[in-house]
């Protein structure tokens, strides 16, 4: 396999540092963003950092979650920050960054897209409407020989998870596996996919949820 460039969007811990430690075993170039690198809800942020970086031939679109909150507590400030965070500074990316040919665009959503929490709309909403973007863009990316995919985590290891789950014993009982994914994981799913250059899984959502 040819050597790549690799972006990873908030790869610094969680989910985004599985994949960028597993893509490291398969890129010659890897760039893993931490929120201090590039802070999504932040525009001039997402300018500067199209500015530095201009391609890739695997781009991991991943970013933290909004807390969760009762839609009537969501205020205009926080509709904003997380519109920002989760849909428009992934469109100026896609838009300005150029994947190269017969290259790889990530998603990393949220299975909650499926699963609808009803204390998690702002995530829901925004991560449902940025697949939505990807998707209808899936056939122009495909005439390049990119490939886009969604991957929709459930109940995986991560600082978020246990965040929002003050009982992960219970959790775990009502799994199928008894346990919790691992950022590892989803992090060898993406550099198998990439690694053995699969193609025909594309413009779909793989729900990563056991």
């Amino acid at each position: 396999m040819k050597p790549i460039k690799s972006i990873v969007l908030a790869g610094s811990k969680g989910i985004g540092k599985g994949i960028a430690d597993n893509l490291k075993t398969i890129s010659k170039e890897i760039i893993s963003l931490s929120s201090n690198d590039l802070d999504t809800s932040n525009i001039t942020s997402v300018e500067n950092f199209i500015k530095k970086h201009v391609s890739a031939d695997v781009l991991v679109l991943n970013t933290g979650g909004p807390p969760m909150l009762d839609f009537y507590e969501i205020t205009n400030e926080k509709w904003v920050k997380y519109f920002n965070q989760l849909f428009l500074s992934f469109c100026i990316i896609l838009r300005d960054l150029k994947v190269n040919d017969n290259g790889y665009i990530f998603l990393i959503s949220s299975y909650h897209i499926r699963e609808i929490n009803p204390k998690l709309i702002l995530s829901n909403s925004l991560r449902v409407g940025f697949w939505s973007v990807l998707k209808s863009l899936t056939e122009k990316f495909s005439k390049k020989n990119v490939t886009t995919i969604n991957i929709a985590p459930g109940p995986v290891d991560t600082q978020r998870f246990r965040d929002l789950n003050s009982d992960l014993k219970k959790v775990e009982a009502k799994l199928p596996l008894g346990r919790l994914g691992t950022v590892d994981e989803i992090g060898k799913l993406v550099s198998l996919i990439v690694k053995n250059d699969i193609k025909y899984v594309n413009g779909t959502t793989i729900f990563f949820d056991g």
